[in-house]
Order: structure tokens, then C-alpha cells, then sequence
């Protein structure tokens, strides 16, 4: 069993090197199909499977097409975090799309249409307030 910390730096190394793969390193065209970005890396406490979240941008039809050209490009990936990263053991690799930024966005937009939806509503009652006061 390894230490939280050692966990921790191996999952920052994974997340490092498989961005780097990503960009130049996996030929398949579906990977290259929309803007992905690897968000975050969990590594069991063994080190023997890793889960990296992925964030994918574009239509719904490009982000399928890149997760498939993830999940067959898996064996490539876990070949190659064998040959830059010093394991015992390269951990089983399982892309998995993170879609936190798209759900952060859209309570972000509903905030900002609530707030939009009370500003004339505020305004009046704070005129309201003040014509009693006189």
C-alpha cells in the first residue's frame, strides 16, 4: 500500500504525461476531433488502476467520438506511461468524461439570470422605501 503522498505525486506525473500525449502523442484523428483536457487523475491506493477524468470540448457528437478514440487508445497509453514513468506496475488506465466544467457554467448562467430577473424588482421597492421615508 502506498502513502497518500506518493499516491498524490504519481497521480500528478500520470496527469502530466498523458496531457503531453494528448498533444502530440496519440495519432488517432477521433482524439484530435475536439479540445480535450485532462481535469484530474485518481489513482487507487495499490497504484495499480487509474481513473483520468477528461474534459472535452465541442458538439456531443465530437465529444463521443473523442471518448471512443480515448477508450481505444487506452492500450497505447498505459504502454507508454510504462516507458516514462518508473512503476513496479503501470496501473490500468479508464478515461472517464468529467463534465464539472459544463455543469459549472450552466448554474453560473442560471445565477446570472436570476440576478438579472431581481435587478428591476430590487430598484422599485428600493423606490418604494424611500418615497415612504419622505
Amino acid at each position: 500500500m502506498a502513502t497518500n503522498r506518493r499516491v498524490s505525486r504519481v497521480a500528478e506525473l500520470i496527469k502530466r504525461e498523458v496531457s503531453q500525449m494528448l498533444l502530440n502523442g496519440i495519432k488517432d484523428d477521433r482524439v484530435g476531433s475536439g479540445m480535450v483536457s485532462v481535469t484530474d487523475v485518481d489513482v487507487s491506493g495499490d497504484l495499480q488502476h487509474a481513473k483520468i477524468y477528461v474534459s472535452i470540448y465541442g458538439t456531443e457528437d465530437a465529444k463521443a467520438e473523442t471518448m471512443a478514440g480515448l477508450k481505444s487508445a487506452t492500450g497505447f497509453v498505459r504502454s507508454e506511461l510504462g516507458a516514462r514513468v518508473r512503476l513496479r506496475r503501470t496501473p490500468e488506465v479508464i478515461f472517464i468524461e468529467d463534465r464539472s466544467i459544463e455543469r459549472g457554467n450552466k448554474v453560473l448562467s442560471l445565477l446570472n439570470k436570476l440576478q438579472d430577473a431581481r435587478s428591476p424588482e430590487t430598484l422599485d421597492s428600493e423606490e418604494d422605501i424611500g418615497a415612504e421615508e419622505d
